[in-house]
């Protein structure tokens, strides 16, 4: 499901990595910059980009593009998540559990980012295998957006919220 990010206002953007990448060629060596960017409203909208240019400011503005082309909306409980999740990327896992009020977001490196662009103030995690930035953003996002609350749950199955509960 996309979200369109010009009805979504005060959007931040953040840059998580700026990388220096080359390609030989027969002149030598042709550099560019590859950037990964996270964007979020701080209300459950969230998205990553990636970009690559000559520049490190075009480099930014398509990782923004992108990251905006890109958006989900994560269901947010009492400034949580609301369920535990495993996210997987790659060779990247991410685990992902919900948090009591005061907790604070623990996460590490790129992580942190993303988990406060998205208005998640109330996490712990830890990542599992790949510390690559990328697939560790990929692998917390494909976590985030197999979470569902209780009521999507009840809805699906015909069920009430009472009865998921038990």
């Amino acid at each position: 499901m996309r979200i369109d990010a010009s009805k979504i206002e005060n959007l931040e953007e953040r840059v998580v990595s700026i990388n220096r990448v080359a390609k030989v060629v027969q002149g030598g060596k042709n550099f560019r910059f590859s950037v990964v960017v996270v964007v979020g409203d701080k209300k459950g909208h969230v998205g990553i980009g990636k970009g690559k240019a000559a520049e490190i400011p075009d480099a930014i503005r398509k990782a923004i593009e992108s990251a905006k082309k890109n958006l989900i909306k994560i269901p947010i409980v009492n400034d949580t998540i609301p369920h535990e999740v495993l996210g997987h990327f790659g060779a990247g896992e991410v685990i992902m559990k919900p948090a009591r009020e005061g907790t604070g977001v623990i996460a590490g490196g790129p992580l942190r980012l993303l988990f406060e662009v998205a208005g998640i103030k109330n996490i712990r995690t830890k990542s599992v295998g790949s510390n690559n930035a990328r697939n560790m953003l990929n692998a917390a996002f494909e976590g985030l957006k197999s979470l569902r609350t209780v009521e999507e749950v009840a809805r699906l199955r015909g069920k009430t919220v009472e009865e998921i509960l038990g």
